[in-house]
């Protein structure tokens, strides 16, 4: 059992520590679950390095679509360390216990690289808008300078939106009774339903974070989408528009990848309190673990360029 916290004022309670769980109702099995656990967060932090180190050491792919998807990558690995060691640690060793700081800590992050995450995939679409409808001032408009500032924008982004939310739950007075999470890792919306407080501003802050950052992203992409099909249904030959759009092609599956399982998790933890809780667990594993599992392999598989300079790197592993 979590400690009882020993204070002056007795009418404030922190919980010194939360309780994780797995797959809820499984836990006989963690220790066969964490197998494939494990191997889809090897593939993930395996393939994104690779982009990354495919990327940084091809001149050839030094180029605005490319250090967007290292972005992306790097998105993606920030995201799979920030659950990884909770997880196995869960699944591997059946430790549940997380301390409240490090919770919140790791709730920063976590949202911190999903919003991060989301803001790179609005600026892939940007970068295959200008590619499409002014492919002769492409390079003009996305210099390695605006690329650099579009990075610092997107962390500047997360970081102002996200900063408040640990000092939020910080402030809230929690129930001795309501300290079992619902994953083996630390939400926003879950952390602050264990508390015997008045959460308003919690639940209206948490809304306006999620709408401003992953809901606006999400509808200028699909305008950038429309603009882009407007400008291909302008081409002549049906062989440009085909190839104008076979373009964008990764990206799409990887917008689709990413905020399908967003929707599935807001929907879950504003409307699905009745549902069991092995749905909300296998919804926010397939939120967390999946994209940053699958994006590798699109691009990889879409993109000649990176498919061969990620080869090239892993010769060179092998003969070293």
């Amino acid at each position: 059992m979590v400690p009882a916290q020993s204070s002056l004022n007795i009418s404030f309670f922190q919980p010194p520590a939360f309780l994780m769980v797995g797959i809820p109702g499984l836990e006989a099995l963690h220790c066969w679950i964490s197998i494939p656990f494990s191997s889809m967060y090897t593939v993930a932090l395996t393939g994104n390095c690779l982009i990354v180190l495919a990327v940084s050491r091809t001149p050839g792919l030094h180029q605005p679509m490319y250090y967007f998807l290292s972005m992306l990558a790097l998105s993606d690995v920030g995201l799979t360390l920030s659950t990884l060691p909770t997880t196995l640690s869960v699944l591997w060793f059946d430790y549940s216990f997380i301390g409240f700081n490090a919770c919140l800590v790791q709730m920063f992050f976590l949202h911190f690289f999903s919003v991060v995450e989301s803001s790179v995939l609005l600026a892939m679409a940007f970068d295959r808008f200008v590619a499409i409808s002014n492919p002769l001032r492409y390079a003009a408009v996305l210099t390695d300078n605006v690329i650099v500032r579009i990075g610092m924008a997107i962390i500047t982004r997360a970081s102002l939106s996200l900063f408040p939310l640990p000092f939020l739950l910080k402030r809230l007075n929690y129930c001795p009774g309501k300290v079992i999470l619902s994953h083996s890792f630390c939400f926003h919306a879950d952390v602050m339903k264990r508390a015997c407080a008045d959460i308003t501003v919690n639940i209206l802050y948490g809304l306006y974070v999620v709408l401003s950052t992953v809901g606006l992203d999400s509808l200028l992409i699909v305008l950038s989408y429309t603009l882009i099909l407007h400008t291909v249904m302008r081409l002549a030959s049906p062989k440009e528009r085909a190839h104008a759009l076979n373009t964008c092609v990764s990206h799409i599956l990887a917008v689709l990848v990413f905020y399908i399982p967003v929707i599935g998790v807001s929907m879950i933890h504003r409307f699905g309190r009745h549902l069991p809780r092995l749905v909300h667990a296998l919804v926010a594993y397939v939120y967390l673990v999946v994209p940053p599992v699958l994006n590798p392999i699109i691009y990889s598989i879409k993109s000649k360029p990176i498919r061969e300079a990620m080869l090239r790197i892993l010769r060179r592993r092998g003969q070293g």
